[in-house]
């Protein structure tokens, strides 16, 4: 996907994950940032290779990178890699799906 269309989609996807799926957030840091320690996190920034996430751990605030597998394409396809990596973060902490 191009980076002028992310740019467009990225502060949505942001918003509704941080509005309504904070909880994945967090387990996003936790699993595939190696930071089981993280209390809070916020998505920044999405973009085709990754996401830019602001974590809360240990009473400090870090930023972390997490990059996707293979580059995404478009707003769905980024849908979908979100949904794959919550399940993969639940399974990684013993959380269920």
């Amino acid at each position: 996907m191009s980076q002028d269309v992310f740019s467009e989609i990225s502060d949505r996807i942001c918003k509704h994950m941080n509005d309504d799926h904070s909880d994945a957030v967090v387990l996003y840091a936790q699993a595939l940032g190696n930071c089981p320690e993280a209390t809070a996190a916020k998505m920044l920034s999405i973009d085709a290779k990754g996401m830019n996430l602001e974590v809360e751990a240990n009473g400090a605030s870090q930023p972390m990178r997490i990059g996707f597998d293979r580059d995404l394409k478009d707003a769905q396809d980024a849908h979908l890699i979100l949904v794959d990596l919550m399940k993969q973060a639940r399974q990684q902490l013993g959380k269920g799906t």
